[in-house]
């Protein structure tokens, strides 16, 4: 077994890899049923679906934050099924950065303090940061996005537009160069211009970091920007019937 630490040696290995993958919530009928994905190490993959139809479930499988009935969910090389709850949150904090739909920001620390907070729970992490300067590594992540300012580092979060709020939690999730970035409707509360500059961003830390990226929206104008489209319609035999049929 991969340790839970550590991605696997080998850079063949994909970063993502699923088989046979059936979940469902409690009582409920399956809501997915993927024979088959794999994402290779850098890759850039934009995945599309409407609401509803399991991609943030899909996402929670991928980080170890949820756990298959059946089928397997490979993150790095390790199979998220052979650990156990602890494991796979330390795996997850140390080699994956999401970026929520709802942000998760701590409303009583300030915007340097929320980018900074992978680092107080992954040595990893704060390991990875160029010079080991961690708050430099912060204001450079949140200056990019157009926080930097001493005006903004000087708002609690609680006082900043949805925007805003929803551009440090994606200077946090880029923070300590992690191996996979998972992003869940990021740009859903950005206006055009600032949206531009996010993905700017988010693309050229990938490639400088060697970073995978699995995003998931439902605007498929981003789609050009990515290596690679899926959609989780096609990709999910629960849904395939229903989308033969549109």
């Amino acid at each position: 077994m991969t340790d839970a630490t550590t991605p696997a040696a080998a850079t063949d290995t994909p970063a993502i890899e699923i088989k046979d993958l059936e979940f469902a919530w409690p009582g409920k009928p399956p809501i997915l049923d993927i024979p088959a994905l794999s994402i290779a190490r850098g890759e850039r993959v934009f995945l599309r679906g409407p609401s509803g139809s399991g991609k943030s479930t899909l996402l929670g499988l991928v980080g170890g934050v949820l756990v298959p009935q059946r089928g397997a969910v490979r993150l790095l090389g390790t199979d998220l099924a052979t650990l156990g709850p602890g494991e796979r949150d330390r795996l997850r904090g140390e080699q994956v950065g999401f970026v929520f739909q709802m942000f998760n920001l701590i409303p009583y620390l300030g915007l340097l303090e929320n980018v900074l907070l992978p680092a107080q729970f992954s040595p990893a992490r704060a390991a990875r940061v160029p010079g080991g300067d961690l708050e430099a590594e912060g204001r450079r992540l949140l200056t990019a996005l157009g926080l930097g300012s001493p005006e903004f580092l000087a708002r609690p979060v609680t006082e900043l537009s949805i925007g805003q709020q929803q551009r440090v939690a994606a200077a946090r999730a880029l923070f300590g160069r992690p191996p996979v970035l998972v992003a869940d409707e990021p740009t859903s509360a950005l206006d055009h211009d600032t949206r531009e500059g996010f993905l700017k961003l988010l693309m050229d830390e990938c490639r400088a970091q060697g970073s995978t990226l699995l995003f998931v929206s439902h605007d498929t104008s981003l789609g050009p920007l990515f290596d690679r489209v899926l959609s989780l319609a096609e990709l999910n035999r629960v849904a395939a019937p229903a989308a033969a049929a549109a």
